[in-house]
């Protein structure tokens, strides 16, 4: 099940690009708390525990605020295109009990059969779950599966207490057979050819007759 981890907040008073670009620089993230029909709240976090918070994206946090706690999950997160560190984070409000929807990974474990290949059709399903009970990731075997079985979402094992949201006709993982060396070629020659890239013909090494090579010897 997600985390819950606690993660103390401050009120921000100051707005606007400048104000968020001097809240990063001291190291902490501009974040926005809503929900349940509540005044958002402008908040500015610390950068560090929001990361390692947030490598689960739907982890539970408790908002340390001023005048108490409140749970959120992280609903959108804004991050820099280039480096990737955390520029703003909106978080939504809920309570316990209540049934939230999100996305959760999907992990293949096991081997398919010799000779296959694996095509994940899906990387995360949607599901609604208690907000305090959502799972960190849902399994999928495909050990022993075989050229031409397939698993749709509905056949999908969910925690108890979790519905699916995502079209359960919908394929998560589907089988098909290995692509043979001499198919590989011939595809990568067809691509070549439609990119006008010509193969260079490989260098062949003659060997000289034993008697060339004894004449060269005797310097004849």
């Amino acid at each position: 099940m997600a985390d819950q981890l606690r993660i103390p907040a401050e009120i921000r008073t100051e707005f606007g690009k400048g104000a968020a670009r001097r809240t990063r620089r001291d190291g902490k993230i501009p974040a926005v708390l809503y929900g349940h029909g509540s005044e958002p709240a402008h908040l500015s976090l610390p950068g560090h525990e929001l990361m390692l918070a947030l490598k689960n994206p739907n982890a539970l946090l408790t908002i340390g605020l001023p005048d108490g706690e409140q749970l959120a999950l992280a609903k959108a997160i804004q991050r820099d295109p280039i480096k990737g560190f955390l520029e703003h984070v909106d978080l939504l409000l809920v309570r316990r009990g209540e049934k939230v929807t999100v996305e959760v990974p999907v992990r293949l474990v096991g081997e398919a059969a010799p000779e296959t290949l694996v095509n994940q059709d899906l990387t995360t399903l949607t599901v609604e779950a208690e907000a305090t009970r959502i799972p960190d990731e849902l399994e999928v075997s495909i050990e022993g599966l075989n050229v031409g079985d397939h698993i749709a979402a509905h056949a999908v094992s969910l925690p108890s207490g979790a519905t699916l949201v995502t079209d359960p006709d919908h394929l998560v993982v589907s089988i098909s057979a290995a692509p043979t060396a001499e198919a590989l070629e011939a595809e990568m020659a067809e691509a070549e050819a439609e990119a006008g890239v010509e193969r260079e013909a490989p260098e062949v090494e003659v060997a000289a007759a034993p008697e060339a090579e004894e004449s060269a010897e005797n310097g004849e």
